[in-house]
């Protein structure tokens, strides 16, 4: 394919001047430019050339081509612009058909079918400046620490940097301003549904409505038989499109510069295709710069800069995008109801809702939900599907050969194995965020100790780094959140590596060992995830629940107040009669008096629901509670709400008759019916509201107290102090954990469960301890 060029006058006397200055032969151009003799005979008299003949001479001279060639006369150029907008109308409905079935549908992981791009796709957000070149003091003021690895996440959102309040723009604004966009993202990102989305809607007209969009697989193009020059690649697409004379017309919508050319794929693109590729990028960019191009690549892959694009990223998905999305999918699937639970259940599950923010994993969890209207109750083999999906099928469903060799000949299981060790190593020391030196360490080390190593290798005989950036592009598990510092790209992945390090110990010693560290960490709310993880990958589960209760039992072994209180929680849930298990009762009790939010598991509410007395007892104790606030001092001094005051007396006014419909006793009864009369008309005036509860407020209090005392052995006062309202809480969470592990899919035996069970909260006297 030609297209001629001649200087003009003008450009003939700079070219001549250029040449002359120069001090160089002719035979010194011709050998530059590599054309020949008569060819630069030809340029200097202004006569027509081949075009990349003459942008080569140019080059020699150090002249800018296009101020050197003769430029088209307008009445020419509004010619030329009616008949390249009727050509591109022309090769939009040949290419038409093409452009459907390569960018028209997706199908990835388990999908049983194909479905529409249009009715899936969610608009793209990028970020301008890339997060993994951010300077490394931007997570230390994040973090508000001054040490990077002692970061605590209890005092840090869950979600870290994958929600970092950084500046987006829509994807097809920022393709609309740069002519010239190498788009990075993580794996499963959306970068090749973006290209397939600007394909589709610019040969629609609606997006880029000028030109053509010409969307090519750079790994297809690479592996083509004869590796034939990007532009004949091209061509050949032209024709297998029917399109006439495709060189020509191809050359007549490049030079206008009316291509939209979308190159996808970089980083799959074999190690020994990648220079020959970016060389045919390069040139067509160079000879056809009035086009746009945007060219995709994993941003951990990069190992090349084109010096004339800008670099942008692919945000993760927000809320918004994860709603639109979820709701677009199960629309196409006929299952609307399923949406807005998905969207409930990962609201109250923020471990799940970490991954939804990669549009890879929120498919995957899409998939999942549609099988039963729910996720899978076993957490841990969803985090298994899900680091599968990014170990194995992702890049085995697309054909990607990994470039580094000593990591292509780590298996998929070693591979899980040197990520459950940087996981554990890290989350141990609190360090959720690690220097790139620390991790190629990690790294180092475990590849080292494989039993396929030579003996002779050492950590410094294996490129760490090379093996770190494979990890990085290849699956996103792990990824630069600022130049030389890194974290796994969701907490959940650390959490459930670190449960799969500890459950995979093969010693019986070293598990022990390990066992009794994790229950070490039992009233620790950052390793919450590690303990539910790691009770459901062991079988069975017995000897890690049995160190958690006694971890959880010593809490308030040597507080003799605190063990008086549980004397109280005992003797009271013995003296109900109830059909439900005792374990529930003492929960409630011991929830009750401390004024603890409870979480209403199912036994609990059953027995809230089936039990009058249980019901009382909480009925009676709420009116107390409001009770004490109406007289207490914030109200008298009137630093306490009116409106909160007034909320508080209507729950009062609502308490006390429904713990005299519940109430058997006669006696209390009659108290509490007595109780009831004092108190102010409802229809009262605010103010004689107030002062009724500043005269009578304290009196009433205690009559109550007393009768709650006397007939329901419930109000006590035990004055605890905040020391030990600490500790409380601390116990009461940690059997809450306990709970949620027996509760889940871990395997315990049948008597192991039984005698969890049976002794929850139980004072330390009545335990078996040795």
């Amino acid at each position: 394919m030609r297209r001629s060029v001649k200087a003009s006058q003008i450009g003939q006397e700079k070219a001549k001047e250029a040449f002359k200055l120069s001090g160089k032969t002719k035979e010194y151009i011709t050998g530059a430019s590599g054309c020949s003799r008569p060819t630069l005979d030809k340029f200097f008299a202004g006569k027509n050339i081949d075009k990349k003949k003459f942008i080569a001479i140019c080059g020699a001279l150090k002249l800018e081509w296009k101020d050197i060639a003769e430029l088209e006369t307008s009445d020419q150029t509004q010619v030329q612009k009616k008949a390249i907008d009727e050509l591109i109308e022309e090769i939009r409905a040949s290419i038409k058909n093409s452009v459907e079935k390569e960018c028209g549908t997706m199908r990835i992981l388990d999908m049983t079918r194909p479905i529409e791009l249009n009715d899936i796709y969610t608009k793209v957000n990028i970020l301008e400046k890339i997060i993994g070149r951010r300077n490394p003091n931007f997570l230390d003021q994040l973090l508000k620490g001054p040490d990077l690895e002692d970061s605590n996440l209890e005092e840090f959102d869950r979600f870290g940097l994958n929600y970092i309040k950084q500046q987006r723009v829509l994807g097809l604004d920022a393709v609309n301003e740069y002519d010239k966009l190498m788009i990075l993202g993580k794996p499963g990102v959306g970068k090749t549904t973006f290209l397939k989305y600007l394909a589709i809607q610019c040969n629609v007209g609606e997006f880029a409505a000028t030109k053509i969009p010409i969307f090519m697989s750079l790994k297809r193009y690479a592996e083509t038989e004869n590796s034939p020059d990007l532009l004949t690649y091209i061509i050949k697409w032209f024709e297998d499109c029917k399109i006439t004379n495709a060189s020509e017309k191809l050359e007549i919508i490049l030079t206008a510069g009316r291509g939209l050319i979308l190159l996808d794929g970089l980083d799959e693109v074999r190690e020994e295709d990648s220079e020959r590729v970016i060389k045919n990028i390069e040139n067509i960019y160079n000879y056809y710069d009035k086009n746009k191009f945007a060219v995709t690549c994993r941003i951990a892959a990069q190992e090349y800069t084109f010096t004339q694009f800008t670099e942008v990223e692919v945000a993760d998905f927000d809320d918004e995008q994860i709603k639109n999305f979820v709701t677009s999918w199960f629309k196409i699937k006929q299952l609307p109801d399923y949406s807005k639970n998905f969207l409930e259940q990962i609201e109250n599950n923020s471990t799940i809702k970490e991954l939804a923010n990669n549009p890879l994993l929120l498919t995957l969890l899409c998939l999942e939900f549609e099988d039963s209207g729910d996720f899978p109750s076993d957490r841990a083999e969803l985090y298994a599907r899900a680091t599968n999906t990014l170990l194995r099928k992702w890049d085995d469903k697309r054909g990607i050969v990994y470039r580094q060799q000593v990591y292509k000949e780590l298996t998929p299981k070693r591979k899980e194995g040197l990520l459950s060790q940087i996981a554990f190593k890290t989350f141990d020391k609190k360090q959720y965020f690690f220097k790139q030196r620390t991790i190629e360490s990690y790294i180092g080390e475990y590849i080292c100790n494989l039993p396929t190593a030579p003996k002779e290798q050492t950590k410094l005989d294996i490129d760490n780094q090379a093996v770190l950036k494979s990890i990085e592009s290849q699956h996103g598990l792990l990824v630069e959140r600022a130049r030389g510092i890194y974290s796994f790209s969701h907490l959940t992945f650390q959490e459930y590596f670190t449960a799969r390090k500890i459950a995979n110990i093969s010693n019986p010693n070293e598990l022990e060992t390990a066992l009794n560290d994790l229950a070490s960490h039992v009233t620790e709310k950052r390793w919450r995830e590690v303990f539910l993880l790691t009770a459901t990958l062991l079988e069975p589960a017995d000897k890690l629940l049995l160190l958690m209760k006694q971890n959880i039992d010593t809490l308030l072994a040597n507080e003799a107040r605190l063990q008086e209180y549980l004397v109280w929680v005992r003797d009271k849930s013995n003296s109900l009669e109830a059909d439900h298990k005792i374990a529930v009762i003492r929960q409630f009790y011991y929830s009750l008096s401390l004024n603890r939010a409870l979480s209403l598991n199912r036994a609990l509410e059953r027995a809230l629901s089936l039990n009058r007395a249980l019901f009382l007892d909480r009925t009676l104790n709420r009116a107390l509670s409001y009770s004490r606030s109406l007289s207490g001092f914030r109200a008298l001094s009137g630093s306490y709400s009116l409106d909160r005051g007034l909320s508080l007396d209507r729950s009062l006014d609502r308490s006390i008759p429904k713990a005299i419909r519940n109430c058997l006793d006669k006696k209390l009864k009659e108290i509490l019916e007595k109780l009831r009369k004092q108190l102010p008309d409802s229809n009262e005036d605010k103010d004689k509201k107030k002062q009724w509860w500043k005269n009578n407020g304290e009196t009433w209090r205690k009559e109550l107290t007393e009768a709650m005392i006397k007939y329901r052995n419930i109000g006590h006062e035990w004055n605890f102090n905040q020391e030990q309202i600490d500790l409380l809480n601390q116990y009461l969470t940690a059997n809450q954990l306990l709970v949620n592990c027996l509760n889940s899919e871990c395997y315990v035996n049948r008597e192991v469960r039984e005698e969890i069970e049976d002794s929850l909260f139980l004072p330390f006297t009545d335990l078996n301890y040795d």
